[in-house]
């Protein structure tokens, strides 16, 4: 399933629910709502980037759920470019309780895994780079 910013109609209640979390991910991080951000998340993120720093050979860094909560409340996602905030949500698969989705951005592109928990699905496993040319987020 392709989406914008929201679910088509015809997508499912479970599709739209893990939608809506990657959303609050993505927009509590470019608007700097630390609420948004942690009831997105699992406490036990494992949030991981594949990112060539030098311009050369990419190292894997991690972030924590606390890590990515502080960084949210301090700002640090509102230095993105209002223009550059669009996404294309990919839900791939969800399997009882589990999801995959992948995410197109453009300063990011992020494979999302989610899991349900009693308050509604969380993102529990990322991993993310930045696109080479066109970010394809239509």
């Amino acid at each position: 399933m392709t989406v914008g910013n929201a679910a088509p109609p015809t997508a499912t209640d479970e599709e739209r629910a893990v939608v809506a979390a990657i959303e609050d991910y993505f927009f509590g991080w470019y608007d700097g709502d630390p609420v948004r951000m942690t009831r997105a998340l699992r406490p036990d993120l494992a949030k991981r980037s594949h990112v060539a720093e030098d311009g050369l050979t990419p190292n894997v860094g991690g972030t924590t759920a606390g890590q990515m909560i502080d960084a949210t409340a301090a700002g640090e996602g509102r230095r993105t470019d209002p223009a550059e905030r669009r996404l294309r949500i990919e839900v791939d698969e969800i399997h009882g309780s589990i999801a995959s989705a992948r995410v197109h951005s453009v300063p990011y592109r992020e494979f999302v895994h989610l899991v349900r928990t009693p308050e509604g699905w969380r993102i529990i496993n990322t991993l993310w780079t930045r696109p080479d040319g066109d970010p394809d987020v239509g």
